[in-house]
């Protein structure tokens, strides 16, 4: 059995910083309702139920207008949930799913339609071994890579930073859009002198991989309010602003000690620091996301 996940805060603190029209979280998860969508047997971890208009409340809270899903690992390869969201807001999500090797084009055609514009592969590993379980990993990727290059999508790597010294010229070689979650997972205690973390900035200055500068709660070494982390955001911005959108990570899963659990207002708040600039703040949380993710012009329905 699995332990049941802490929830996310319910109310979190209201942003001090006003967000530009259009801003996007690009990454945070739904969940259920299980009855309909159950999760993996074999999970690391047990979320509580959070259904579609439970994010979009997120999103009102912190005065977002758009959102990116990401199917989680404890939903293995049943994209349900998010599929669901997307139906029920079309103009105001889109999604990165998980798929098998052996996915029919029927199906991936379908998720586009849906609002689907990246699949998720799971390469995150620490000391070799994985961290967490379900997922697909680079096989699949490879099998993948001229399917989603054929769409327009493309692949979301869950992977650590210092694996991407000896993965990154395996990784661009597939032809397709590279997306590196949570700044390369990196620990806050490497430094931003680790040269996967390099290699990472590297792949953004020339344009040849984006990331998300999510998971600051996840990387840090001292806790709120993640002063360590903005050295690694910054340098990231710095390689390559035109290459990089940002999330809350919400509902902040795999969560056990309440002293952690990240308030999304703060979150919101830590961008003043990693980015005084209006203008680089509407690239980063409105233009990019938009391009990246192929979002209608409009701000999207509120339904």
């Amino acid at each position: 059995m699995t332990r049941p996940c802490l929830p996310a805060i319910a109310q979190p603190s209201t942003p001090q910083l006003k967000l530009p029209a259009g801003a996007c979280d690009s990454h945070a998860h739904v969940f259920g309702p299980y009855a309909q969508f159950p999760l993996a047997e074999d999970r690391s971890y047990t979320p509580a139920e959070y259904p579609p208009a439970s994010f979009v409340e997120h999103l009102d809270q912190l005065g977002l207008a758009r959102g990116v899903l990401v199917t989680a690992s404890a939903c293995g390869t049943d994209n349900g949930s998010v599929l669901a969201a997307l139906q029920a807001y079309p103009q105001r999500l889109r999604g990165v799913f998980v798929a098998d090797a052996d996915t029919t084009e029927a199906e991936l055609d379908a998720w586009h339609a849906a609002g689907v514009r990246g699949l998720r592969f799971n390469l995150y590993r620490h000391e070799g071994k994985a961290v967490y379980r379900n997922g697909v990993g680079l096989e699949v990727l490879q099998a993948l890579a001229p399917r989603l290059a054929a769409r327009g999508w493309h692949a979301q790597i869950w992977i650590h930073a210092p694996d991407l010294v000896e993965l990154a010229p395996r990784l661009t070689a597939l032809g397709v859009t590279l997306v590196v979650d949570h700044m390369g997972r990196m620990s806050a205690a490497r430094g931003v002198a680790d040269p996967g973390f390099q290699e990472l900035c590297r792949l953004l200055a020339e344009g040849r991989a984006w990331t998300k500068i999510s998971g600051a709660d996840r990387n840090t070494a001292e806790g709120p309010p993640y002063r360590d982390i903005d050295p690694f955001a910054q340098a990231l911005l710095a390689a390559n602003d035109e290459r990089v959108v940002w999330g809350t990570d919400w509902p902040h899963i795999n969560y056990f000690d309440p002293a952690q659990m990240p308030d999304d207002g703060a979150l919101v708040d830590l961008l003043v620091r990693w980015m005084p600039d209006a203008a680089q703040r509407q690239r980063v949380l409105v233009d990019n996301p938009a391009a990246l993710y192929d979002f209608p012009p409009s701000e999207g329905d509120r339904a």
